[in-house]
Protein backbone atom coordinates (compact mmCIF):
# COMPACT_ATOMS: atom_id res chain seq x y z
CA UNK A 1 0.00 0.00 0.00
CA UNK A 2 1.36 3.34 -1.00
CA UNK A 3 1.97 5.75 1.85
CA UNK A 4 0.72 9.27 1.19
CA UNK A 5 2.67 12.35 2.24
CA UNK A 6 0.60 14.35 4.71
CA UNK A 7 1.12 17.92 5.99
CA UNK A 8 3.57 16.85 8.70
CA UNK A 9 5.66 14.94 6.17
CA UNK A 10 5.80 18.04 3.91
CA UNK A 11 7.00 20.10 6.88
CA UNK A 12 9.68 17.57 7.70
CA UNK A 13 10.82 17.57 4.08
CA UNK A 14 11.09 21.37 4.06
CA UNK A 15 13.07 21.26 7.30
CA UNK A 16 15.48 18.70 5.88
CA UNK A 17 15.89 20.78 2.70
CA UNK A 18 16.65 23.90 4.73
CA UNK A 19 19.24 22.01 6.78
CA UNK A 20 20.83 20.66 3.60
CA UNK A 21 21.02 24.18 2.13
CA UNK A 22 22.68 25.54 5.27
CA UNK A 23 25.13 22.65 5.29
CA UNK A 24 26.00 23.33 1.62
CA UNK A 25 26.63 27.02 2.31
CA UNK A 26 28.78 26.15 5.32
CA UNK A 27 30.78 23.76 3.16
CA UNK A 28 31.37 26.45 0.52
CA UNK A 29 32.59 28.90 3.17
CA UNK A 30 34.87 26.27 4.66
CA UNK A 31 36.29 25.38 1.24
CA UNK A 32 36.92 29.08 0.52
CA UNK A 33 38.76 29.41 3.82
CA UNK A 34 40.88 26.32 3.25
CA UNK A 35 41.72 27.49 -0.27
CA UNK A 36 42.95 30.82 1.00
CA UNK A 37 39.76 32.42 -0.37
CA UNK A 38 41.35 32.67 -3.80
CA UNK A 39 38.39 30.81 -5.25
CA UNK A 40 36.04 33.34 -3.66
CA UNK A 41 37.72 36.54 -4.77
CA UNK A 42 37.44 38.35 -8.06
CA UNK A 43 39.64 38.57 -11.11
CA UNK A 44 40.61 41.99 -12.45
CA UNK A 45 42.14 42.96 -15.76
CA UNK A 46 45.34 44.99 -15.83
CA UNK A 47 44.73 48.30 -17.58
CA UNK A 48 47.22 50.40 -19.54
CA UNK A 49 48.67 53.49 -17.86
CA UNK A 50 50.45 54.78 -20.94
CA UNK A 51 49.53 58.16 -22.36
CA UNK A 52 47.62 57.51 -25.63
CA UNK A 53 49.53 60.38 -27.24
CA UNK A 54 52.73 58.40 -26.70
CA UNK A 55 51.41 55.07 -27.94
CA UNK A 56 52.29 55.45 -31.64
CA UNK A 57 54.29 52.51 -33.01
CA UNK A 58 58.04 52.93 -32.55
CA UNK A 59 60.39 52.84 -35.56
CA UNK A 60 61.39 49.37 -36.63
CA UNK A 61 65.01 50.01 -35.64
CA UNK A 62 64.24 51.01 -32.07
CA UNK A 63 64.69 48.62 -29.16
CA UNK A 64 61.78 47.79 -26.86
CA UNK A 65 61.87 49.62 -23.51
CA UNK A 66 63.40 47.61 -20.67
CA UNK A 67 61.00 46.06 -18.23
CA UNK A 68 61.35 44.32 -14.90
CA UNK A 69 57.85 42.89 -15.01
CA UNK A 70 57.55 39.16 -15.40
CA UNK A 71 56.21 38.36 -18.87
CA UNK A 72 52.80 36.82 -18.94
CA UNK A 73 50.25 35.62 -21.45
CA UNK A 74 48.35 38.39 -23.17
CA UNK A 75 50.67 41.21 -22.07
CA UNK A 76 48.55 44.32 -21.56
CA UNK A 77 45.51 42.18 -20.81
CA UNK A 78 46.67 39.96 -17.95
CA UNK A 79 44.90 39.54 -14.64
CA UNK A 80 45.27 39.70 -10.88
CA UNK A 81 43.19 38.11 -8.17
CA UNK A 82 41.62 40.32 -5.49
CA UNK A 83 40.90 38.38 -2.29
CA UNK A 84 38.58 39.74 0.40
CA UNK A 85 40.72 38.34 3.20
CA UNK A 86 44.09 38.96 4.78
CA UNK A 87 47.21 37.10 3.74
CA UNK A 88 47.40 35.53 7.20
CA UNK A 89 43.85 34.23 6.86
CA UNK A 90 44.96 32.67 3.60
CA UNK A 91 47.73 30.83 5.45
CA UNK A 92 50.55 33.05 4.19
CA UNK A 93 53.51 34.37 6.16
CA UNK A 94 56.18 36.89 5.28
CA UNK A 95 55.82 39.90 2.99
CA UNK A 96 55.15 38.42 -0.41
CA UNK A 97 58.45 39.91 -1.54
CA UNK A 98 57.72 43.57 -0.74
CA UNK A 99 60.46 45.81 0.66
CA UNK A 100 60.59 48.84 2.94
CA UNK A 101 62.25 52.24 2.99
CA UNK A 102 64.87 52.98 0.35
CA UNK A 103 65.42 49.32 -0.56
CA UNK A 104 64.95 48.89 -4.29
CA UNK A 105 62.11 46.56 -5.33
CA UNK A 106 64.00 44.53 -7.92
CA UNK A 107 61.31 41.95 -8.66
CA UNK A 108 57.54 42.29 -8.42
CA UNK A 109 56.05 40.79 -5.23
CA UNK A 110 54.16 37.53 -5.51
CA UNK A 111 51.32 39.11 -3.50
CA UNK A 112 50.51 42.35 -1.72
CA UNK A 113 48.16 43.31 1.07
CA UNK A 114 46.22 46.54 1.54
CA UNK A 115 44.85 47.30 4.99
CA UNK A 116 42.89 50.32 6.22
CA UNK A 117 44.09 51.63 9.61
CA UNK A 118 44.17 54.74 11.75
CA UNK A 119 47.22 55.96 13.64
CA UNK A 120 48.22 58.68 16.13
CA UNK A 121 49.83 60.59 13.28
CA UNK A 122 46.72 60.30 11.10
CA UNK A 123 43.51 59.38 12.96
CA UNK A 124 41.49 58.84 9.79
CA UNK A 125 41.39 55.66 7.72
CA UNK A 126 44.41 55.29 5.44
CA UNK A 127 46.09 52.38 3.71
CA UNK A 128 49.23 50.50 4.65
CA UNK A 129 50.93 47.48 3.10
CA UNK A 130 51.96 44.21 4.74
CA UNK A 131 55.10 45.94 6.08
CA UNK A 132 52.87 48.58 7.72
CA UNK A 133 54.32 51.21 5.41
CA UNK A 134 51.93 54.06 4.62
CA UNK A 135 50.64 54.20 1.05
CA UNK A 136 50.20 57.42 -0.89
CA UNK A 137 48.44 58.90 -3.92
CA UNK A 138 49.76 61.60 -6.28
CA UNK A 139 47.54 64.48 -7.38
CA UNK A 140 49.35 64.65 -10.74
CA UNK A 141 48.03 61.16 -11.55
CA UNK A 142 44.53 60.56 -12.89
CA UNK A 143 41.94 58.08 -11.69
CA UNK A 144 39.66 58.09 -14.75
CA UNK A 145 41.39 56.95 -16.83
CA UNK A 146 43.71 55.41 -14.28
CA UNK A 147 47.22 56.62 -15.10
CA UNK A 148 50.54 57.11 -13.29
CA UNK A 149 52.59 60.21 -14.01
CA UNK A 150 55.39 59.28 -11.60
CA UNK A 151 58.23 57.64 -13.49
CA UNK A 152 62.04 57.47 -13.51
CA UNK A 153 63.49 59.66 -10.71
CA UNK A 154 60.01 60.22 -9.27
CA UNK A 155 59.40 56.47 -9.05
CA UNK A 156 62.75 55.97 -7.31
CA UNK A 157 61.68 58.39 -4.59
CA UNK A 158 58.06 57.21 -4.58
CA UNK A 159 58.17 53.48 -5.39
CA UNK A 160 54.92 52.27 -6.95
CA UNK A 161 53.05 49.41 -5.32
CA UNK A 162 53.82 46.72 -7.87
CA UNK A 163 52.84 43.08 -8.13
CA UNK A 164 53.63 40.10 -10.30
CA UNK A 165 51.12 39.33 -13.04
CA UNK A 166 48.72 36.68 -11.83
CA UNK A 167 49.42 37.56 -8.19
CA UNK A 168 46.95 38.05 -5.36
CA UNK A 169 45.94 41.30 -3.66
CA UNK A 170 44.78 40.60 -0.09
CA UNK A 171 42.56 43.07 1.75
CA UNK A 172 41.61 44.20 5.24
CA UNK A 173 39.03 46.96 5.49
CA UNK A 174 39.05 47.64 1.74
CA UNK A 175 36.17 46.88 -0.61
CA UNK A 176 37.37 44.55 -3.41
CA UNK A 177 35.36 46.65 -5.87
CA UNK A 178 37.76 49.55 -5.26
CA UNK A 179 40.88 47.62 -6.29
CA UNK A 180 42.33 47.66 -9.78
CA UNK A 181 45.68 47.57 -11.58
CA UNK A 182 47.47 49.31 -14.44
CA UNK A 183 50.52 48.56 -16.52
CA UNK A 184 53.10 51.28 -16.04
CA UNK A 185 55.26 52.78 -18.77
CA UNK A 186 58.15 50.53 -17.68
CA UNK A 187 55.93 47.45 -18.03
CA UNK A 188 55.43 46.78 -14.32
CA UNK A 189 51.96 46.22 -12.87
CA UNK A 190 50.82 48.81 -10.31
CA UNK A 191 47.92 48.38 -7.90
CA UNK A 192 45.22 51.07 -7.79
CA UNK A 193 42.38 51.98 -5.45
CA UNK A 194 39.37 53.71 -7.00
CA UNK A 195 41.59 54.27 -10.02
CA UNK A 196 44.36 56.04 -8.07
CA UNK A 197 47.80 54.40 -8.45
CA UNK A 198 49.39 53.51 -5.09
CA UNK A 199 52.91 54.37 -3.91
CA UNK A 200 55.03 54.22 -0.81
CA UNK A 201 57.70 56.77 0.17
CA UNK A 202 61.33 55.64 0.16
CA UNK A 203 62.00 57.75 3.25
CA UNK A 204 59.36 55.99 5.36
CA UNK A 205 61.53 53.40 7.07
CA UNK A 206 59.30 52.42 9.98
CA UNK A 207 55.74 51.35 10.66
CA UNK A 208 53.45 54.36 10.86
CA UNK A 209 55.88 56.80 9.24
CA UNK A 210 54.17 59.54 7.22
CA UNK A 211 57.19 61.67 6.47
CA UNK A 212 55.87 63.19 3.25
CA UNK A 213 52.19 63.62 3.99
CA UNK A 214 50.94 66.65 2.05
CA UNK A 215 54.33 67.41 0.51
CA UNK A 216 54.17 69.91 -2.38
CA UNK A 217 50.41 69.85 -1.93
CA UNK A 218 50.34 66.78 -4.20
CA UNK A 219 51.26 63.70 -2.17
CA UNK A 220 48.82 62.41 0.44
CA UNK A 221 48.17 59.26 2.38
CA UNK A 222 45.43 57.40 0.51
CA UNK A 223 42.15 56.27 2.01
CA UNK A 224 40.33 52.97 1.36
CA UNK A 225 38.22 54.54 -1.40
CA UNK A 226 41.10 56.40 -3.03
CA UNK A 227 40.42 59.69 -1.26
CA UNK A 228 43.09 61.90 0.29
CA UNK A 229 43.44 60.86 3.92
CA UNK A 230 43.71 64.16 5.78
CA UNK A 231 42.69 65.34 9.22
Amino acid sequence: MAVGVGPLSHGAAKHRAARATRATLATVVAVCAMAGLTACGKTIQIGDSKDPSLSAPAPATSSPPPTTAAPGPGAGNSTLRVVDSTARDAGLNGTGGTVVGAVVQETPPQWVQLAAVTSPQLPVAHLININQAALYRFDADTADPSRSNCNDACAAKWPPVTIKEGGNVYLAGVNPKEVGAIRRQDGQVQVTVSGWPLYRFSGDAGAGDLNRQGVDGKWFAVGPTGQKAVR
